[in-house]
Order: C-alpha cells, then structure tokens, then sequence
C-alpha cells in the first residue's frame, strides 16, 4: 500500500511540475485531483497497473490495428457546414446514422465543468460528437512534446555511437586488387552486336520508325508571290494588317456642337483636292433610329479589303537607341570664339537689290555692284561711299585683285567684263595702273576655224580702264591669286565658255573643251589646278597639262556657288535646294559630309582666309556661319560645328541675301541683300 501511494505521489508531483506548460490545468485543479486519485480504488488499481508497466520495458509496434478506427465514417468533410440542418453527423461503419449530442449552452457547460474535478482532461471530438478524457500517460506524453522532449520516457536520443566495424586482422576495408583490364578497352561481343544491327539496317530487315519526328508545316507569308518564297521561310513570322482607326464623337448620331461644320466650313471642303477632304461630315439627328444608312459603307469595306490583299508589308526591327548617344559630341560655342554675331555697321546709298560684294585685300575698302547700274567703293571702318561709277547696266559680279600692287576692280555686266582702276595707293601705283589698263589697238581672241572673237579687249575711255566685250552673257569673273590671270564663265558659249585671260598680255584664250553647262570656275590657292563646276558635278583640271585629273559628284539638284579651303584640299558646293557639301579631294570624290541647312537657294558660299570659318548664304534672308578646322593628320576628319544664323535682312520680291564675303585679316562677315542693304557683322 505503501508503494502505491508513494507512486501516487510521485505521478502528482510530475502533474504539478509542469503545470506551467499546460494551460488548462492549473494548481487547485491539481491537488483536487490528486485528492480524487487517492479516494477512488479504481484509480488506485490503475495506478497498480501503470507501476507494473512501468517497470517493463516499452515495446513500439508499427501495426496499425493498434491504431482504434474513428466511429464516423463520413471523410474529411467540413461538418458543421455540410450537417448543419440535419438530426445526425455521419454514419457508422456498419452504415447507422450517428445522431448529435444534445447541445448545452455555455452557462450549463460553465457550472458543469466548474463541479467536475475531471474537467480540465476532457476535450471534445467534433469529428465523433463526443467527449474524451485523456488518460496520464497521454497527458505525460503532451507535457514531454509542449517541453521539446521525445514522448516516451524510455527513448534516448544521445545513446553513444556503437561501433559495428571490426578492425581485428583487417588491413583495409576494400579490397585493393587493381582494375581489370577488360574495363578499359572497348567490348569485341558488343562491337560485333552493333556491327550485326548497323548491317541489318542497311539491308532493310530493321526499319526505324519516324514517330518522334515532328510533322513540319510549311509556313508561307501572304502578302508576298513566290520570287520571296526563300527569304520568307528565313524570315518566318505573320505581319498583321494595321487596324482601322476607331470612331470617334464625331461618328455619333448626336455628336457635340463642336464636331459639326458650319455651311462656311462645307462649302470651303468643296474646293480642297479629294485627297485633302474629309471623309466623313458629322451630323445631328434626334434618335438612333432616323441615322440612314451610310453610302460610302459599302465601298470602304471594298477598299479595306484591297488594302490587306494587296498592301505589301515587312516587318522592321525596332532598335532601343538612347537619342542623346547619336548626337554628335561637339565643342562648346563659347570654346570656337571669334566669329561673327551680331550686326556692327549698314552702308546704304544703293537704290536696287546689291548683287554682289568683294573686299579689298588690305582689309579696308568694300567694293559693291547693285542693279541700279552702279558700282561703289566704301571705307569699311567709317561706312563713308569713297567713289560711285555709273557703269549703266547691271553690275552681276565685282570682284578685286588679290594682288596689294594692283588696285583693280573687275565689275561684270552682262556682255561685257570692266577693268576699272580703284585710285587707290600712292603716285607710283597709280602710274603703273594706268599704264597697264592702257590699250593702244584693239585686241581680239580669234579661234582655230572660227572667225567669230570670243573676247575683244577695247579702251573705256569714260572710266579710264577696258573693256572686255565678250560675244555672249557672262555669268562670274575669278581672279588667279597672283593677281594677273582671271577667268570668266559664259554657260551658253559651248566649246567657248570657260576663258582664261592675262592682263599683263591683253589675251584670252579657251583650253577647255565639251565642259557642259558651266555655272563657275575658280583658281586653286597655290597649286596650278582649276575647278569648274557644271550643274551637278565639279571639275578639277591640271593647267600644266590641260586636262582633266578629277571629277567630284555632288548629288544635288543644281549647283549655284563654290569656294576652295585655303588649304586647298577641301572645298564646299552650295545648291539651289538648299543644300552644302563638303568635298575632301584625298578622301573621296562624293561628299564626305552633306548639309541642309536652308530652306530656299543658297546663293553663295565662302570660306574665311585665316579663321577656321565658312559661311552660307541665302534666299532666305539668313546666312549661316560654321566652324571648320581641317587637321593636317590625314586620318583625322575635318570639325564642321555650326555657329550661328545671322539675320536682318528683309526679302524683296522672293529675293533674301545675294552675296556674303569674309574680311581678310578679321572675323567679320559682309552681307549683300535684295533689299539694298550691305550689312557688316563682327563677333
């Protein structure tokens, strides 16, 4: 009696030792049932049992009729939802209906289990509808997994590690004989066995089937005949026709006020081009079913399907490209300083469109010719007209001797060429000039089989210079720049329309033959070259030998002007659509670099002596000034950089600015326009 009470005790202690991880239980529940164990015999002869077991050892078994089967054999079904309405909560495994516990409320429930001593080990079974009472060693195994241990008592999970190899007389635990030969050569029975297959195969008794193999569609584009059928299988893919816009509020029956024409707006579409009207006029009307039905329905749905049976398509690779990479890095303006900028000086006296300007090779006279039949000279510094020669015709083209030594004015007029003297310079330059615009005779050009003089040089007795008569129009007049030959062009004179002429001499000749249409032609700075530009492309001649030695294309419609880099391997052509190329004649003879820039003809273009500066000239009314430096290591390409866009000018009868020239020593950029104005801009 006196063991079972001791381990009576023992099993309280052990409920009350844990009372802090179960939370049902608490320390009064403890000792009154504990109390409860002592004075019922039932429990004592239990405890008897659990002693005794206790004592044996605990054997685990895997088999599942340990296991008591559940009393409901409905599944895992959610039963409060599914059994709600019903008297019973599933079936039994002989298939008799479980009828439900009558149901208490909580305050009957509360004071039961408040009387029960026994309460705090039942829990309910919703499953079974029913109430269980949990035993000791259940609420032991609970207690040991809420602590972290294994449920049973008996199980140690850190026994020592038992050792179950024998190390006694053995000296490796392999085996240490070498690898046999036969793994390392190929097998002659499995070579034969394939040898026998591959034969099989070949003489047709073994026929592989072609299940894994894919049927392959033939994949075809529409829009495309079979001349592309190659390039389309490459190609695959389907390129969808383009959906047709969707209507919009002014294709409702009730569209806002703002969507309807006015009668002005009707009648104005009437006389649009039919590509250029609306295809469809909104109108009001005041319910859905007073819209008629529309005319033209018939006819779009006609020409949408032309336009995906017909309409060709390609699919094109959208390529992600940050825009701000494809801008070219180019200095900062403020880096390329000086350059002209803003307007400085205006020399007005003209009273007709200036057509053309040139600057004395000193720097300080500007000589200008206008269609009032005028030719001036003007001091560049003070804007003061020095002299005005009343020439009577048209002056096209005024142009001054390179040389410092000869103060000379060629003005051209329309068939004739004036040699005027300045009257600038001392008494000794004066003396020479006069005597080198003197002629005593009469001298004329006469060709080989023609009798016809294409140029007669006569004494101009009213300005003290010569003229030179030609027998057709002159276009342009260049001089070479040592200052004693010059050329003129004469595009409707043929075989005759590039003339060359000497001064000192008072001769001309024509060494060059079947050109075209010439529009002009310029001496190279230093070399013995000569460049004639026709229409479209330009001419590079050698004089030394008289012929031809380049031909540079430039691709524009017509040319109208070009100038040669003072270094004299690049120069620029401008054109009548407004376009500029830049030609480098040891890199190529297309343009290396082509610019547009205006948006009516250029009228002129020039480069600058000493800056690194070339300018644009105009119908616009602007001029466009760039900066360019041309690199003396060949595999470096020129810097073009545009500056800025000079304006002022104002446009007279769709006429902008007609000439533009650089000062020799300085910066500046001299500006003829239509409106007879010669304007002077510094930096």
């Amino acid at each position: 009696m006196g063991k079972e009470k001791y381990e009576e005790s023992s099993s309280d202690e052990e409920v009350n030792s844990s009372s802090d991880v179960v939370e049902a239980s608490s320390d009064e529940e403890v000792e009154s049932s504990s109390d409860e164990v002592e004075a019922s015999s039932d429990d004592v002869e239990s405890s008897e049992d659990e002693s005794s077991s206790d004592n044996e050892k605990v054997e685990e078994s895997d088999s599942s009729e340990d296991e008591v089967a559940p009393r409901n054999t409905v599944g895992d079904i959610p039963l409060v939802e599914w059994h709600k309405d019903e008297e019973h909560i599933g079936y039994d495994i002989k298939g008799r209906k479980i009828k439900k516990q009558p149901r208490k409320d909580k305050l009957a429930s509360f004071i039961e289990g408040a009387d029960d001593p026994k309460n705090w080990r039942k829990i309910y079974d919703e499953y079974n509808d029913e109430e269980i009472e949990l035993t000791k060693d259940e609420i032991k195994i609970i207690q040991r997994v809420i602590s972290g241990r294994t449920p049973h008592a008996e199980v140690n999970p850190y026994e020592d590690y038992v050792d179950w190899f024998e190390y006694e007389d053995k000296g490796h635990p392999l085996s240490n004989a070498p690898e046999p030969k036969r793994r390392f050569i190929p097998s002659k029975w499995e070579q034969k066995r394939v040898a026998n297959l591959v034969r099989k195969i070949r003489a047709g008794l073994i026929k592989v089937s072609d299940q894994n193999k894919e049927e392959e569609h033939n994949v075809y584009s529409l829009w495309t005949d079979d001349t592309d059928s190659v390039e389309n299988k490459k190609r695959g893919g389907y390129v969808p026709a383009p959906k047709p816009k969707l209507p919009g509020h002014e294709e409702a029956y009730n569209p806002p006020v703002e969507y309807i024409p006015t009668a002005e707006e009707i009648n104005s579409y009437e006389l649009m081009y039919e590509e250029d009207r609306p295809k469809f006029i909104p109108r009001r009307y005041l319910n859905y079913r007073s819209v008629p039905a529309y005319d033209k329905g018939v006819k779009e749905s006609f020409d949408r399907c032309l336009d995906q049976y017909l309409c060709p398509r390609t699919r094109k690779k959208r390529i992600n490209i940050d825009p701000e990479s494809l801008k070219p890095k180019l200095p900062s303006r403020k880096d390329l300083r000086p350059y002209p900028t803003t307007c400085y000086l205006e020399y007005r006296g003209h009273m007709g469109p200036v057509n053309c300007i040139s600057v004395d090779p000193s720097g300080q006279w500007l000589a200008s010719g206008s269609t009032d039949g005028t030719a001036r000279v003007w001091e560049i510094e003070t804007g003061r007209c020095l002299k005005i020669w009343e020439v009577g015709e048209v002056a096209r083209q005024i142009c001054w001797n390179p040389s410092p030594d000869r103060p000379i004015l060629a003005v051209v007029l329309e068939y004739d060429v004036l040699l005027l003297n300045s009257g600038m310079g001392d008494i000794d330059i004066q003396t020479k000039m006069k005597e080198l615009l003197h002629i005593s005779e009469p001298g004329a050009t006469e060709d080989a089989g023609d009798s016809k003089s294409a140029v007669t040089w006569i004494q101009h007795e009213k300005h003290d210079g010569i003229r030179m008569k030609h027998f057709k129009a002159v276009s342009s007049i260049e001089w070479h720049f040592k200052g004693d030959y010059f050329t003129t062009v004469v595009p409707s004179g043929d075989s005759k329309a590039i003339l060359l002429h000497q001064l000192s001499k008072k001769h001309s000749e024509t060494p060059f033959r079947k050109l075209g249409i010439p529009v002009t032609a310029v001496f190279h700075p230093s070399k013995k070259k000569f460049f004639v530009a026709t229409k479209k492309f330009v001419h590079v001649y050698d004089l030394s030998k008289v012929e031809k030695i380049q031909k540079l294309e430039t691709g524009v419609r017509e040319i109208s002007s070009i100038s040669i880099h003072p270094g004299g391997e690049n120069i620029i052509v401008g054109s009548k659509e407004g376009k500029m190329c830049w030609f480098d004649l040891e890199l190529s003879t297309r343009p290396y670099k082509t610019l547009k820039v205006h948006s009516k003809d250029i009228t002129r273009v020039t480069f600058h002596r000493t800056y690194p500066l070339f300018a644009s000239a105009s119908d616009d009314c602007t001029a466009y000034v760039f900066h360019s430096t041309v690199y003396s290591d060949l595999n470096q390409n020129p810097l073009i950089v545009p500056l800025e866009i000079l304006r002022g000018h104002k446009p007279e009868h769709g006429r902008g600015v007609l000439d533009c020239k650089y000062h020799p020593r300085q910066p500046w950029l001299f500006t003829a326009g239509a409106d007879s104005i010669i304007k002077l801009y510094c930096h």
